[in-house]
């Protein structure tokens, strides 16, 4: 009963906001991180009433397995963006511009962090430094898909965004392993090249190969059913037994052999979207079905914010200088490379402020680093100056991703009789309730 009550509670109290922010034109995604800030353990949760909103992070950790879930249904949606009609149009400009960017953003921060090391030795270490670059590749998709749909964005910067966004994942996970493994290595002395190189290598080819065979394997049973109904069941079935697959974990001698969810599920997409005929029909019946999920999924992520991280003013300090060398890696990254590969100058000037949404992949990340015996107590301050980030670009990274789009012309102004023809049902409504 109580998930239940969690569940239908945080669902209603993004719906709500939404309604609250409409007239500050605010993205939905942001509402939706608010309400959960707003329900979580930091405050209306720490009154402690049952069913008015989460009072313990535990509370909110039991519902993770939403979040998985929703994150495997926006990499396949992702996943469909590499159709190869289009990707032989944006394909070599999506791979530059993503590898590029990320690593810029990399450098960018490890400089900044650095310098600040050189000045706070004591708060903060190399090995932190160049964990923290790492994680500034991480682009968050599901804000931005979110973003995508609400105002149905399209044209050459959004056609181009989602490719590199779904990029941006592979490349974060091979520069993160190589760091994360030279930090480790500083802190203990020892060189572990298998963890540095084969390991990142293992996954990245792993999981690229489970979603191809699930791709494949998809469309073979879908050949299976005439009724588009059965046919999209069955998509959403296989998109909850490859996040299930992709949680498989284990080691082949020194080898460990472990899956990312995000690039299994994309590559699932990928697949099928080029392989199945009737994909095209039932991707757009999948986004409707999920978009209830997606909802649920960004006020969990509100809700998992840690507020207590401004306590501290060191990690306040260290953040905003991540966070202002990160957002400058990203657009200048984007910016820089956009022009080498000759895009238009709109996708030059708007790609990299699309870019600065941060979360699930970056969260992950920080994790791993907390979680790690060589990294000790320098891992929990990476993650609390992760979580300080993630916090306000989930907050402010949606607007300016919108605020992009418009500007790129891929967010089209609603046209005028449409909005007369929805007033008027308006005020037809408030008639007939009159009488």
């Amino acid at each position: 009963m109580s998930t239940l009550l969690s569940v239908s509670i945080a669902l209603l109290a993004g719906l709500l906001m939404t309604r609250v922010f409409k007239p500050l034109k605010l993205p939905s995604v942001t509402a939706y991180l608010i309400a959960g800030v707003l329900i979580g353990p930091y405050c209306l949760g720490n009154l402690g009433i049952d069913g008015l909103g989460f009072s313990t992070s535990h509370a909110v950790e039991a519902l993770g397995l939403v979040a998985d879930v929703a994150l495997g249904f926006i990499a396949f949606s992702i996943g469909s963006e590499f159709r190869l009609e289009d990707l032989k149009k944006t394909g070599k400009q999506a791979l530059v511009v993503g590898i590029f960017q990320a690593i810029v953003a990399t450098l960018f921060v490890d400089i900044a962090l650095f310098l600040a090391h050189l000045v706070i030795p004591e708060k903060l270490t190399l090995p932190q430094t160049l964990v923290m670059g790492a994680i500034a590749t991480a682009t968050a998709p599901a804000a931005t898909l979110m973003v995508v749909r609400q105002y149905k964005a399209d044209g050459p910067l959004t056609r181009l965004l989602l490719p590199i966004v779904a990029l941006d994942d592979a490349v974060g996970l091979v520069v993160f392993a190589v760091s994360f493994g030279i930090a480790k290595t500083l802190i203990s002395g020892n060189l572990d090249m298998i963890s540095i190189i084969v390991n990142p290598i293992v996954e990245i080819v792993c999981s690229l190969g489970l979603g191809a065979i699930m791709g494949w394997v998809l469309t073979q049973l879908e050949k299976m059913f005439n009724s588009n109904t059965n046919r999209l069941n069955m998509t959403i079935a296989f998109v909850f037994l490859t996040v299930a697959l992709s949680m498989l974990d284990f080691h082949i001698g020194p080898v460990h052999i472990s899956f990312s969810s995000l690039l299994v599920c994309m590559m699932l997409g990928t697949m099928f979207c080029n392989i199945c005929p009737l994909s095209h029909d039932l991707m757009e019946k999948s986004d409707k079905w999920t978009s209830p999920l997606l909802a649920l999924f960004f006020v969990i992520s509100g809700a998992e914010l840690e507020l207590n991280v401004f306590a501290d003013i060191s990690i306040v300090f260290i953040g905003l200088t991540y966070i202002i060398f990160r957002s400058l890696g990203k657009y200048f990254g984007a910016f820089w490379s956009a022009k080498m590969v000759n895009c238009e100058p709109s996708i030059c000037k708007y790609l990299g402020i699309t870019l600065f949404p941060q979360a699930g992949v970056a969260l992950g990340m920080c994790a791993l680093a907390a979680a790690s015996p060589e990294m000790g107590d320098q891992g929990a301050l990476i993650r609390n100056i992760t979580l300080f980030a993630v916090l306000i670009y989930e907050l402010f990274g949606p607007l300016f991703t919108r605020q992009a789009l418009t500007a790129a012309g891929d967010i089209k102004p609603i046209p005028h009789e449409v909005k007369n023809r929805r007033q008027s049902k308006l005020d037809m409504a408030k008639n007939r309730d009159n009488k």
